[in-house]
C-alpha cells in the first residue's frame, strides 16, 4: 500500500484543483451557445411581468412590451354589462385605469366612463378626430394623438386639458410612456419623445415613410416598424438609433416584444419573429392557401403569437418556430388586435362580432353580434372586457 507524504497530497490536491478549474472554465464557455440554440421565446413567454396588471389596461396592447396580455381573471360564462353611446365610430382602443375606461372617438372627443356602470365621466374635445391611437395613462395624465397630429395630455381626474404637441401629420399611433417619457409616431415620418410633464421635445427620428405602428419599449429600447419596410431599435436616454432590421415590407402592425423577440405581420401576407439579439428574422409565417396582409398587431402568451389577419381568420403560431397551432375563421378582416387572458382570446372581426376564442384550441367559445365592424382591440381589466364598434357603441363584457 502506497503512503503518500505531504508534499505529494499538496501536489496532487493542486492538479485537481486546476483541473476542476479548466472544466468548469470550459462550461462557462459552452453555456452562451447552449442559451443561444434554446428558443429564446419559450424562456420567459408568459411571466407575470409581461402581463398587465389585474385592474389595469393603462395603453394600446396593456403594457410598454404591447403583447396585449392581461393577468385578470374573467369570468367564464360572460355577459354584456353595459353599453356606453360615444355619439361616432370608434377605431381607437380603451384604456383603463383607476375604475375608469378611455377611449377616442371619431367625433375628436377623448371620453372616460366608469368601468363599473359605464356612465359618463367626462369629455375632453380634441377638435380633431381621433383614429386608431388608443389613449395612454400615466401618472395622473392621459394621452392621446389625434388626426391632425396633435399629441393631447390630459388630467385623468376630470378632462382638464394639460399641454398639447404639434407633429406635421396624422396621428394613428398610440402613445407609449416610459418613465417620465412620451413616445408618439406621426405620419410626418417621425417618431417623437417628448416630456410628460410638458410635452417638451427630448428627440426625434427620422424614418423613410410614415409610422403608423405604436412603439413597443424593452429595456430601456423602443422598437418601432415603419411603413419602409424597417424595424428601427432606437436608444430611450438620446434617440440613437442602435440597429435595424428590414423586414422586406410596408408594416402597419406595432411588434409584440418578449424574449429578445419581436412579433409582428406585414402587408407581405407574413408574420415574422425577429430575433433581437441576432438582429435578424428568425422565422416567417405566411398561410399555405389565403395570400392576405396582417394589419391586426400579435399578442404574445404562453409561447404563442396569435394575430388577426385579412384573410378573415385569427391566426395562433408558435413563438419560437412560427409554426401554426390553429386558425379560426371569421367572415370578414380581422383588424382588431386580439387580447389574451384567462386561457381565452377575446378579438373582434370587421363580421360586427366580438369572439372568445380557447387559447389551446382556436374553439370559439362566445359570441356577440354588435352589427358593426369592430376593429378595435379589446381592453382588460377587473373582470371586465371593454371594445368599441364603428357604429360608436362601447360594450363591456363580464
Amino acid at each position: 500500500m502506497r503512503v503518500l507524504n505531504r508534499r505529494q497530497k499538496a501536489k496532487g490536491k493542486r492538479e485537481k484543483n486546476r483541473w476542476l478549474r479548466s472544466l468548469f472554465a470550459f462550461v462557462l464557455l459552452l453555456l452562451p451557445f447552449t442559451f443561444c440554440f434554446l428558443p429564446s421565446a419559450t424562456r420567459v413567454a408568459g411571466a407575470a411581468d409581461w402581463a398587465a396588471p389585474a385592474d389595469a389596461w393603462p395603453q394600446f396592447r396593456g403594457t410598454p412590451l404591447l403583447t396585449g396580455f392581461s393577468s385578470s381573471g374573467v369570468p367564464g360564462n360572460l355577459k354584456l354589462l353595459w353599453t356606453f353611446e360615444a355619439g361616432e365610430g370608434i377605431e381607437s382602443s380603451a384604456a383603463i385605469s383607476g375604475g375608469t375606461v378611455f377611449v377616442g372617438t371619431q367625433k375628436g372627443e377623448l371620453v372616460a366612463v366608469d368601468l363599473g356602470s359605464g356612465q359618463l365621466r367626462w369629455r375632453y374635445d380634441a377638435k380633431s378626430p381621433i383614429g386608431e391611437s388608443s389613449p395612454a395613462v400615466s401618472g395622473g395624465t392621459v394621452f392621446v394623438g389625434d388626426l391632425s397630429g396633435v399629441l393631447h395630455a390630459v388630467r385623468a381626474r376630470d378632462g382638464q386639458p394639460l399641454w398639447t404637441f404639434k407633429t406635421n401629420g396624422e396621428i394613428k399611433s398610440s402613445p407609449v410612456v416610459a418613465g417620465n417619457r412620451v413616445l408618439i409616431g406621426s405620419y410626418d415620418q417621425n417618431l417623437y419623445c417628448v416630456s410628460a410633464a410638458g410635452g417638451k421635445l427630448l428627440w426625434k427620428v427620422k424614418t423613410n415613410g410614415q409610422v403608423h405602428s405604436t412603439p413597443g419599449v424593452m429595456d430601456g429600447v423602443a422598437y418601432v416598424t415603419g411603413c419602409d419596410e424597417i424595424l428601427r431599435a432606437v436608444r430611450l436616454t438620446d434617440g440613437r438609433q442602435l440597429f435595424q432590421v428590414n423586414s422586406g415590407a410596408y408594416t402597419g402592425a406595432s411588434p409584440a416584444l418578449g424574449g429578445g423577440n419581436a412579433f409582428y405581420g406585414t402587408f407581405n401576407n407574413e408574420v415574422l419573429g425577429i430575433n433581437l439579439t441576432a438582429r435578424n428574422v428568425g422565422w416567417r409565417y405566411q398561410h399555405p392557401e389565403r395570400q392576405f396582409p396582417f394589419y391586426s398587431s400579435a399578442a404574445l402568451a404562453d409561447d404563442r403569437v396569435v394575430v388577426g389577419g385579412r384573410d378573415k381568420m385569427v391566426h395562433c403560431l408558435e413563438a419560437y418556430t412560427g409554426r401554426s397551432q390553429w386558425t379560426f375563421p371569421t367572415q370578414a378582416r380581422v383588424e382588431s388586435s386580439p387580447a389574451v387572458a384567462g386561457g381565452r382570446v377575446f378579438v373582434g372581426s370587421n363580421d360586427g362580432r366580438f369572439y372568445v376564442l380557447e387559447f389551446n384550441s382556436g374553439r370559439k367559445l362566445f359570441e356577440f353580434n354588435a352589427g358593426s365592424p369592430v376593429s378595435a382591440s379589446p381592453a382588460i381589466a377587473s373582470g371586465r372586457i371593454i371594445v368599441g364598434a364603428q357604429d360608436g357603441k362601447l360594450y363591456c363584457f363580464g
